[in-house]
């Protein structure tokens, strides 16, 4: 990746649908997740899914979709 391009981050529709906190904590943690991603951090903490994981995410993302 381009060390001088900055990394946008977007949110799919209704991926905090089931979100429980207020609507502050929310706005506090997309702001973290963006502070994240501006800094590198967000990369330096991330780990590849199993396999389980991968498959477990795309039957949601199916099922979000119908």
């Amino acid at each position: 990746m381009d060390e001088n391009k900055k990394m946008e981050v977007v949110f799919a529709p209704g991926c905090f649908d089931d979100f429980q906190g207020t609507p502050e904590e929310l706005a506090e943690l997309i702001a973290e997740i963006h502070k994240m991603a501006d800094s590198g951090e967000i990369f330096e903490n991330a780990r590849p899914l199993s396999e389980e994981e991968a498959a477990e995410f795309l039957a949601k993302q199916t099922q979000t979709r119908q």
